[in-house]
């Protein structure tokens, strides 16, 4: 069980996060797993989708993987050039490279029922050149 699940988050990283098969969503992610705007596939598609309007050649390289039960981590390293907007940050075709980890929930079904990432923004801002000032 630990091998399936290991491979799920591969394979969701290589063909989802990484743009080359979005229907693998669709066979990977529970119906009710939270998303953006929306749940399910569709949401977690959503966010890569918007991710990589700003930043179409955004890649994410797995650095660590671990499974235990019905949990996984994955520590990652993303790259990628700002050719759309980023939130308020127009496009400055900057290469970006920034990392996180993302934790992942599968279900009794085997499909991953929840996922939440943290990562590196204030670099990946910083490398765009957005300036962070404190309050006056």
């Amino acid at each position: 069980m630990t091998a399936d699940r290991e491979a799920a988050v591969r394979r969701l990283i290589a063909d989802v996060w990484n743009g080359t098969n979005e229907t693998t969503a669709y066979e990977l992610v529970a119906p009710d797993c939270p998303g953006l705007g929306a749940s399910g596939p569709a949401g977690v598609l959503a966010w890569h989708q918007e991710r990589r309007a700003s930043f179409p050649d955004l890649r994410y390289k797995v650095v660590d993987l671990v499974v235990s039960g019905d949990r996984a981590a994955v520590h990652w390293r993303a790259a990628g050039t700002q050719l759309g907007q980023f939130g308020p940050v127009p496009p400055t075709g900057a290469v970006v490279s920034y990392s996180g980890a993302t934790f992942l929930r599968f279900d009794a079904d085997g499909l991953i029922a929840d996922v939440w990432s943290v990562n590196e923004l204030f670099q990946l801002l910083q490398q765009l050149g957005v300036e962070m000032l404190p309050p006056a």
